[in-house]
């Protein structure tokens, strides 16, 4: 038996004791303690989120002046020309450029889901002596710059390489012709970039399976697709979520890519907003279009959360 250990005493002038339960059962202590851990992060997300987002939302209301300055002359004239409505009437093109940027996300994700999954039964199924290997060959894109990745495929689709012989052999492209500026490059650039954040969170659902229901779907002669939707994707459907969200939010936002191998004709949000800050020093129009990129990723974030919530309650 463990011999408990008496409860501190204090002594107070009358003689009589006062008898202490501890510093966590009082509120005041209690109370302290908890803003003193809740303070930091508080702190840090008010400084480094919170602010940002506000003043990202005020200056979207300013006005551009005639040499680039913010003029504070609130209007809502940039949610007006974010909507098409501009000096020469109305136009769907910053329309088109979100539509365009939700496309080239949602399309990105499904592309790296789909190769996600062969390649995460692959690392789960390799010996351990070898598994780590296959990892380190997975994340080594990470260890190079993004710009440097991009321009690798400069030199990947360029003419005189393998896969742009090929298809002009065929009679795909025009002999001597690149393949980029194309979709085709930017949707390559892009599944290359966030392939390893769907990957490695499925790969890590994949390797805590439960075969035995794999095993008795197969007893039960359920085919490939009712395997996979009854046995396999309940089990991932964990890792599934996290790479969605690691992949989807980043891609609706990315500019790099879009802007090195689709050019001036592939136009997302990312690279309008990186013109107004940049080249065209329109802050208010860039500010205001920000706040349409974050509200689209605060739609994604939510929309995952609320499938993980009815999840949980099923």
């Amino acid at each position: 038996m463990t011999e408990e250990k008496p409860i501190p005493e204090e002594q107070k002038p009358d003689g009589s004791y006062t008898v202490f339960h501890g510093g966590l059962l009082k509120k005041k202590a209690l109370t302290r303690r908890g803003i003193g851990f809740v303070s930091p992060g508080f702190i840090w997300s008010l400084i480094f989120l919170v602010i940002p987002c506000l003043s990202l939302f005020i200056v979207s209301f300013a006005s551009r002046g005639d040499y680039g300055q913010i003029e504070w002359n609130f209007t809502i004239d940039n949610m007006r020309r974010l909507a098409g409505f501009g000096f020469f009437g109305w136009s769907a093109d910053n329309l088109l450029i979100v539509w365009r940027s939700i496309l080239v996300a949602v399309v990105t994700t499904f592309l790296c889901v789909v190769l996600s999954y062969p390649l995460a039964f692959f690392l789960a199924s390799r010996p351990d002596k070898t598994r780590t290997i296959w990892l380190a060959l997975l994340l080594i894109p990470f260890w190079t710059n993004l710009v440097i990745r991009t321009y690798a495929w400069f030199l990947a689709l360029a003419p005189n390489m393998p896969l742009s012989l090929l298809l002009q052999n065929i009679g795909a492209i025009e002999p001597g012709q690149p393949l980029y500026p194309s979709t085709f490059a930017v949707y390559l650039g892009m599944v290359s970039m966030f392939l390893p954040f769907v990957a490695l969170p499925l790969y890590t659902a994949v390797e805590k399976m439960d075969w035995a229901l794999v095993e008795a779907a197969h007893d039960l002669y359920a085919s490939r697709w009712r395997v996979f939707r009854h046995a396999i994707l309940p089990q991932t459907m964990p890792g599934l979520s996290v790479g969605i969200t690691l992949t989807l939010v980043p891609a609706m936002g990315m500019f790099v890519v879009p802007d090195m191998l689709g050019g001036s004709r592939y136009m997302l949000i990312g690279n309008l907003i990186q013109q107004q800050f940049g080249t065209s020093r329109d802050w208010p129009f860039g500010a205001a279009l920000s706040l349409v990129l974050m509200l689209l990723t605060l739609s994604a974030l939510m929309a995952s959360r609320r499938k993980e919530l009815k999840k949980a309650e099923a």
